[in-house]
């Protein structure tokens, strides 16, 4: 589970991944089109790591 912010700290947005590494790059880039594409989030804030996924998920739906 991660956060990431735009250059101003005015967006936030949560997402979850199995490689923040590759996901983070992926919104640097612009990779995918979305949310993060149009709000230039690319800012990693914060992150937390889980063994398992329904807690990850969990996780983000508390922080949401």
């Amino acid at each position: 589970m991660y956060i990431l912010s735009n250059g101003r700290k005015t967006v936030l947005y949560t997402g979850m991944t199995n490689s923040l590494e590759t996901r983070i790059w992926q919104h640097k880039t612009k990779a995918i089109a979305g949310f993060t594409k149009r709000y230039n989030c690319d800012r990693l804030v914060y992150f937390e790591t889980f063994q398992d996924v329904k807690q990850a998920i969990a996780r983000e739906k508390q922080i949401k």
